[in-house]
């Protein structure tokens, strides 16, 4: 009975093992998140042990690959987490992730963290709490575990893991994504021997068949070629040289396993992913082989000076690219042997003493060291030069008590005094070059102060605007010296008196206001007065008079009164002049006292003239042609000089001579004339004259020249412009004509040539016909052609009934001419004026004298002009006139037509 019972339960015992299996399916993943791991010190030495990382990916496997993202903590392969590195844990907790790997090759992480707790057990133990959080619904509580700490060394190795090639996942379980293998690890830099053994890869189909295994991708069957073998029996994965993690880190190789006699492989293709684990086997390079930098003298403690870096090939993940600084040696080691001080994370250099001093100490060498492995691995070496640059601790004094100057008055930037410091520090430095400033006695800032370009302990006091005598006449300035850069320590300032003395000069007057505009109406009548504009002399105490002239006129419309300035019209203003822009003309008056060098001041005067209507308009088209059959009608611009008011709308009215012919009208505007035909006319020319009005009635008689052609419509053209259109051949044939008569004329100026008779004397007693003298002829000269000069003086000796009288005229009142002015600046007014009288002064030579013009002498080649007259030979034909076209018909009347006229 007892063993029936014990078989029942048994199998009660199964059957709930298996409902609980299946309502509890396995989920690959730590046991526990997040992982903590207690401890009672906050110093964790290498080697450390913390605690067992519980892990399953729901396969029958122990041993799992872990990582961390931290490289102070390493984890093998059984969950057993170490110090690597040391670690303080300052704020009480150090935090990091550890990642692993279920079957499928999903990457898992969770979150890890060192706590400190305070608390001890025994003096040399370190306890340390694992808490898990059990992923479960039945557990809800935190596991702990305590161990004591171990070394690295005390752990058994890592057994290498198998790869499987995987299978899809049956009942419950799922297959979140396509499966990858953890990576494998393999170090660089590895002896050997060769090949080397990194990990078995199988396929559970090895069970029932035989199965063979290979390995492609790069590093296998791709170069590098044979870097990686595979045992095709066994599947183990080999590496047939040394790795260097420099030239490649990881390699990605697929493993592929068939089945003997079979066509397919058994399994799929399975990634594998080989790491390339660094070591160090570079060591740091500094960026520069060595360093200069500077430092001023008495710079305090934390100064900084100069940043060196150096690098490394080595993964900067891990300690061997993980680069510290440090001092090795500093030479001269005075006044003390640490004078400078380097960060060794950033290689930062800084003061790290006071007694900096130039003058004892004016450069350091120091040899700076750069290790890998966080300063213990491997070094670098390079050497930094610091100069000591002088400091500012020597103020800048003036080399004499005070100055005095004297500056003319009115000069804007005159030099007024120059001053000179010394300086004991280094010459041409910051803290050697003077800087000066004005810091009293210029409240309007009248004077400017600067360094000297060419020696900069010099110091320029310039006016910035011109002074002002009779204002103030003398100015006492503190002037402060100091260099480019601060003082170094407290110093006393420098300063200096300087004392300038305004020299009075003779200033011109001043027009108040320096512009003055007037209006005026453009018909202002001659000798108006236009405005009086006067100047006051800034000079108050010489007394002086001071008076007007006019400097620029250009129209020379103004006179000013000498004395008082007012100004008065000297000729009719014109609105309309091209002097005038935009209705104003501008003239500059002088004014100028009576001093020895006497001074002009200027003022400006704007006339702006206001328009009458003073022009009448006009019509822009003088001259137009049309055609006498269907004309069209004309339209004749209108404008007006005048400005608005005076101009449109405009009217016109025909002449009487042109009414017979012509219609005149305005446009639709009332700005255009529309002149048309009033009947067809002949073929000429018309004269149509019409009179203008403006607005305001004001007109003027305007003649347009109409040439009426023999044509019709728009298409006007005329007589001569239809012979120019003609063909070739009647160009040609009145060409030829033209040529035939310049040849006659020629050949009849050669025999008129011939005919003329021999020159006789000049002035023969008996003979007085009017002959014909050439006056064109100018020869070379009287020196070299025979002129007989004295008759030009026989005139009135041929004509002794003739008186001259060469004297001034009596009885006749003289102009009254303007004396010279003694201000040379008159001199253009002084000429205009007596030029003037002159041209109307008829006691002024020349005088009025009687000479003979009419008697040229005898002897003329050319015959007398009563021997020309018309030739008695009736039977030239002028018909031919009227085939030259209109400009012949003149002539062609004249000595054509009938005989009896």
């Amino acid at each position: 009975m007892g063993t029936a019972w014990f078989a029942v339960c048994g199998v009660f015992f199964v059957f709930f093992q298996i409902a609980t299996a299946e309502e509890s399916p396995c989920v690959p993943g730590f046991e526990s998140e997040p992982l903590i791991f207690k401890v009672n010190r906050k110093q964790l030495r290498p080697g450390t042990r913390l605690g067992k990382v519980a892990f399953t990916d729901c396969t029958h496997h122990k041993r799992f690959l872990f990582s961390t993202d931290d490289s102070r903590f390493v984890l093998q392969t059984d969950g057993l987490l170490t110090v690597k590195r040391e670690v303080v844990l300052h704020e009480g907790h150090w935090d990091f992730f550890i990642h692993s790997w279920d079957s499928q090759g999903q990457k898992l992480t969770v979150p890890a963290m060192v706590l400190y707790h305070g608390h001890r057990h025994g003096n040399d133990d370190l306890n340390t709490e694992h808490h898990h959080d059990s992923h479960t619904s039945n557990s809800h509580n935190h596991d702990q575990t305590q161990m004591d700490s171990v070394t690295t060394e005390d752990a058994a190795d890592p057994q290498i893991p198998i790869l499987d090639f995987p299978k899809s996942s049956q009942g419950l379980k799922r297959r979140k994504r396509d499966w990858v293998i953890p990576p494998l690890s393999v170090s660089e830099n590895h002896r050997g021997p060769f090949p080397h053994f990194i990990a078995p890869i199988r396929s559970d189909e090895d069970k029932t068949k035989t199965i063979y295994y290979s390995i492609t991708g790069p590093g296998a069957d791709q170069p590098p070629v044979g870097l990686f073998t595979m045992d095709r029996v066994t599947g183990n994965l080999y590496v047939t040289q040394e790795l260097d993690r420099e030239k490649q880190e990881k390699y990605v190789l697929e493993a592929h396993a068939v089945a003997l006699g079979s066509t397919g492989p058994v399994e799929k293709p399975m990634e594998v992913i080989v790491h390339v684990i660094d070591q160090n086997d570079n060591k740091p390079v500094f960026n520069q082989s060595s360093y200069v930098a500077e430092v001023p003298e008495a710079s305090p403690r934390g100064v900084e000076v100069i940043q060196v870096g150096a690098t490394d090939a080595d993964d900067p993940k891990t300690d061997n690219g993980i680069i510290r600084y440090h001092i090795v040696s500093q030479q001269p080691e005075e006044p003390s042997e640490s004078m400078f001080i380097i960060n060794p994370v950033t290689g930062v250099i800084r003061v790290n003493a006071a007694g900096l001093d130039r003058e004892k100490f004016p450069q350091y060498k120091l040899r700076v060291q750069a290790a890998d492995m966080e300063g213990e691995g491997l070094t670098g070496y390079t050497d930094v030069i610091i100069k000591v640059t002088d400091s500012n601790d020597h103020a800048p004094a003036f080399t004499e008590p005070s100055y005095a100057a004297t500056v003319e008055e009115n000069k804007a930037d005159a030099e007024v005094v120059r001053m000179l410091v010394t300086d004991g520090d280094e010459p041409h430095s910051a803290a050697w070059n003077a800087k000066f400033k004005i810091i009293d006695g210029d409240p309007g800032k009248l004077f400017t102060v600067k360094t000297s370009e060419t020696n900069k302990q010099e110091g320029i006091i310039t006016t910035a605007k011109g002074l002002d005598f009779e204002k103030t006449s003398k100015h006492t300035l503190l002037v402060m010296v100091e260099n480019e850069i601060p003082f170094a320590i407290s110093l006393p300032t420098s300063t200096i008196t300087v004392v300038v003395t305004v020299k009075d000069v003779n200033e011109p007057p001043i027009f108040e206001p320096e512009t003055n505009t007037v209006s005026k109406k453009e018909n202002l009548a001659e000798g108006s007065t236009v405005v009086r504009y006067t100047a006051s002399d800034p000079d108050t105490a010489r007394k002086q008079k001071v008076m007007y002239k006019v400097i620029s006129d250009p129209a020379g419309w103004f006179n000013v009164d000498e004395n008082t300035g007012e100004i008065k019209l000297r000729s009719q203003m014109d609105r309309e002049s091209p002097l005038i822009k935009d209705d104003k003309y501008t003239a500059l008056i002088g004014a100028y006292d009576d001093d020895q060098l006497p001074a002009t001041g200027t003022g400006t005067l704007i006339v702006v003239l206001e328009d009458v209507n003073d022009n009448p308009p006009i019509i822009e088209e003088r001259e137009i042609k049309v055609c006498n059959k269907n004309p069209d009608s004309l339209l004749l611009t209108v404008t007006d000089k005048d400005g608005p008011g005076f101009t449109s709308p405009y009217s016109v009215s025909l002449l009487d001579s042109a009414k017979a012919n012509w219609i005149a009208r305005m446009n639709s505007t009332k700005t255009g004339i529309i002149l048309t035909m009033n009947r067809e006319l002949e073929s000429g020319t018309y004269n149509v004259g019409m009179n203008v009005f403006d607005n305001q009635g004001l007109f003027q008689a305007n003649t347009v020249t109409v040439t009426v052609c023999d044509c019709s419509g728009t298409d006007v053209k005329c007589l001569e412009e239809r012979i120019a259109g003609s063909k070739l051949p009647v160009i040609m044939g009145i060409l030829g004509g033209i040529l035939l008569l310049l040849m006659l004329v020629l050949l009849l100026l050669l025999l008129a040539k011939r005919k003329k008779p021999e020159k006789e004397p000049f002035l023969l007693q008996d003979d007085f016909r009017d002959d014909i003298f050439y006056y064109d002829e100018e020869g070379g000269g009287e020196d070299d052609q025979d002129y007989d000069l004295g008759v030009l003086h026989r005139g009135l000796d041929n004509r002794p009934e003739v008186f001259r009288n060469d004297v001034a005229p009596v009885f006749m009142p003289a102009p009254v001419y303007k004396p010279r002015p003694a201000n040379p600046d008159d001199i253009g007014n002084f000429i205009d004026d007596n030029l003037k009288a002159a041209d109307n002064d008829p006691t002024a030579p020349p005088y009025d004298s009687l000479l003979v013009f009419d008697y040229e002498g005898g002897g003329s080649e050319a015959g007398s002009l009563s021997s020309l007259n018309s030739s008695s030979d009736g039977d030239q034909d002028y018909d031919c006139l009227n085939d030259w076209g209109p400009r012949f018909k003149k002539l062609a009347d004249m000595y054509g037509g009938d005989d009896t006229l």
